[in-house]
């Protein structure tokens, strides 16, 4: 991410901290799922009419993981793999993907690794969080289910996990919609320091660079996502049965580990896993994007809306649309326009 982005998207959190008042939530914890189940908890997922139905979720091995994910369309569709961040989950696109099935696409929205059913094959891998480890996922998850290529779209975690596979396996993506753009860590870049209304933008980061911060974590997950929630979204209303269904998915007892990491390793403070360092450099120097691409901004990305801060990352057809009044979770907030942007990078 370059550092004006950087600027930008550290400047709206900090606005939006300073603006909310201080509270405790006091959210029900779910039973956390075994990897076998396949059927939700009852009462855990209720979609309303214009919901797609995630009660039923599918498991399969692939790479490091037993991946679970929900699908939606015709089996022979053409295949559209959705990426949620964090702290969302698959629930983000329960109104995206009824509307991509309808218009014949096959939906795949897995949980990324530390969420939902999704869990590690072994007790000896890493609970690596950095943004190879969870592309390289979702490349493994496509020859698990031997689909060559796909439309990949995403926001926040999967917004980068979706441009990083299209940087470096073209070959596998036939179009990208990524929210907030070309959002690829550089880890030199992360080192520079901002001027102080920025940084408070990244408190949480910091909150998470200590072991203080990760035992708050730990202890009030549902609480602290909440929170975030309500930062990066702080026009949307939701229900307590809205954020409920996402809820659940925190559950994963790899969960705190992976987001931990994550941004620890972003700040520079936990090492990555050797296995992926070839593939971070490549993503350090930058790479362009040469597939069919749409960029979505909304109000979170502050000035850095227009795009042109990274525009020239994308260099085969592309567009920038624009989102106003709405948060980060830009799928769950204006589903018509995030699949309007999946069928339109189709036809691209």
């Amino acid at each position: 991410m370059s550092e004006g982005i950087n600027n930008d998207r550290r400047r709206f959190f900090g606005t939006a901290m300073l603006g909310l008042a201080e509270g405790r939530f006091g959210w029900k914890r779910f039973a956390t799922m075994l990897i076998t189940e396949t059927q939700a908890e009852k009462g855990i997922m209720n979609p309303p009419p214009g919901r797609a139905s995630f009660d039923s979720l599918k498991q399969i091995a692939a790479g490091v993981l037993n991946v679970g994910y929900a699908e939606a369309g015709p089996a022979n569709g053409r295949p559209v793999i959705l990426l949620h961040g964090w702290p969302y989950d698959i629930h983000a696109f329960e109104e995206v993907a009824p509307i991509l099935a309808a218009k014949g696409y096959r939906v795949i929205m897995p949980f990324l690794r530390g969420y939902g059913t999704t869990r590690f094959l072994s007790d000896d891998s890493v609970r690596n969080g950095e943004q190879a480890a969870i592309a390289v996922d979702m490349i493994a998850l496509m020859d698990a289910l031997k689909i060559q290529k796909a439309i990949v779209g995403g926001f926040d975690w999967g917004a980068r996990t979706a441009v990083i596979m299209a940087a470096l396996w073209p070959d596998r993506v036939k179009g990208l919609v990524a929210v907030s753009g070309y959002i690829i860590t550089n880890l030199q870049a992360n080192r520079q320091p901002l001027p102080p209304k920025a940084e408070l933008g990244w408190w949480y980061q910091y909150y998470f660079a200590t072991e203080r911060g990760l035992l708050g974590y730990s202890k009030n997950t549902n609480d602290f996502n909440k929170l975030i929630w309500q930062i990066a979204s702080p026009k949307w209303k939701f229900d307590d049965a809205t954020y409920n269904r996402t809820a659940a998915s925190f559950n994963n007892p790899d969960h705190v580990k992976i987001v931990i990491h994550n941004y620890r390793w972003r700040l520079s403070i936990a090492d990555g896993e050797a296995k992926y360092s070839d593939l971070e450099q490549k993503l350090f120097e930058g790479p362009n994007i040469s597939v069919p691409t749409i960029t979505i901004a909304s109000d979170f990305d502050g000035p850095a809306a227009d795009g042109k801060a990274y525009a020239s990352k994308f260099t085969g057809k592309y567009s920038h649309r624009v989102l106003s009044g709405i948060g980060h979770n830009v799928p769950q907030e204006d589903p018509q326009s995030f699949a309007k942007a999946v069928v339109d990078a189709d036809g691209y």
